[in-house]
């Protein structure tokens, strides 16, 4: 068994967790506050802020707790048999077919339903 210990969250990780925000509405902010300055300028300080805010974040048990999580779940993806180029492209043409055959199917179904309804109305 894999028993871990559950650490609780405390004040400082939730004052942690409110600075990330609050550093990334902020920067939200001043991205759009600065706008005679150039679009490039404006996202790497976007980007910066964003680094900080996520840094900041991780330092709580939450962010922690992301993090694991992100890397189990990478962990899992290597373990998918993923398919084949050829068996993806198999697939991918039955179901273009397959959207065809439906889409042709029920164009003739409309067009029937069309000629009837013209039929009765006159």
């Amino acid at each position: 068994m894999n028993a871990k210990a559950e650490v609780e969250s405390t004040g400082m990780d939730t004052a942690k967790l409110l600075l990330a925000v609050v550093l990334l509405v902020a920067g939200i902010a001043l991205f759009y506050f600065f706008e005679e300055y150039s679009t490039l300028v404006r996202v790497l300080g976007l980007l910066a802020i964003s680094g900080v805010a996520v840094f900041i974040g991780m330092q709580s048990v939450a962010g922690r707790r992301v993090w694991e999580f992100a890397k189990a779940s990478r962990g899992e993806v290597r373990k998918v048999v993923w398919p084949s180029r050829q068996e993806t492209i198999q697939t991918t043409l039955i179901v273009f077919a397959m959207v065809l055959l439906i889409g042709i199917v029920l164009w003739l179904f409309d067009m029937i339903l069309m000629w009837i309804v013209k039929a009765v109305t006159g």
